[in-house]
């Protein structure tokens, strides 16, 4: 119904759009020149609000060009770090993780928190089936190696390939002593992928160059 004397309301009124919300240094300028051709010629800009405006200007012309170079640094340390990292091409290292990859034999590195009474290492092949189990004695706390002569409990030859393993430990009133494994390698190659940089060992083993615990000489 429609009653005299009284507009209609729109019940969907448009949505005004807004414009970028922040200046950049041409923005500024052109809001300054602006400033400058409105201006009273018999009531000109204070000297002293137009010398704030060129600094604030001046500030920021600085500023994006600091950025710029900075973008340019930051670059520049990525691609020192890239090539300095290609140097670890052949060298054996030493990184997180319970992976061994057997070529021949094994090595198998483990810490133990504390003395342990008893060793047992476990080893398994890709689809996590125990391959190797093998109670190694009694070890002092520290860093620990065993290495796995590649043969099955059965004393057959395994496939060379990657296999994982596990180290189960007690002290001499059977309480579990913990035992943190670590993997070697040797690097064979080098990947950058998405601003990160990963190791590929024994050609087909693939770390994150933040797992790296120590780097042999070879």
């Amino acid at each position: 119904m429609v009653i005299p004397g009284v507009k209609s309301i729109d019940e969907n009124p448009q949505t005004q759009g807004y414009g970028k919300q922040s200046l950049d240094q041409a923005d500024f300028m052109n809001i300054l020149l602006k400033e400058l051709s409105y201006q009273d010629p018999t009531n000109p800009m204070d000297s002293k609000e137009f010398t704030v405006q060129l600094t604030q200007f001046s500030s920021l012309e600085a500023l994006e060009n600091m950025n710029g170079t900075m973008e340019d640094l930051l670059a520049y340390q990525q691609s020192m770090q890239n090539t300095t990292v290609t140097n670890l091409i052949g060298k054996t290292v030493t990184v997180s993780g319970n992976n061994s990859y057997l070529n021949g034999t094994a090595a198998m590195d483990f810490d133990l928190d504390a003395d342990a009474a008893s060793v047992r290492i476990i080893v398994k092949d890709e689809a996590g089936r125990v391959v190797r189990s093998e109670n190694i004695g009694a070890l002092q706390s520290g860093s620990r190696s065993y290495e796995w002569d590649g043969q099955d409990d059965l004393g057959n030859e395994m496939p060379f390939g990657n296999y994982s393993f596990e180290v189960e430990a007690v002290d001499t009133s059977g309480d579990m002593v913990n035992a943190t494994t670590k993997s070697l390698g040797t690097v064979t190659n080098v990947d950058f992928d998405d601003g990160l940089t990963y190791l590929v060992l024994d050609g087909n083993k693939r770390v994150h160059l933040s797992d790296v615990k120590s780097i042999g000489i070879n």
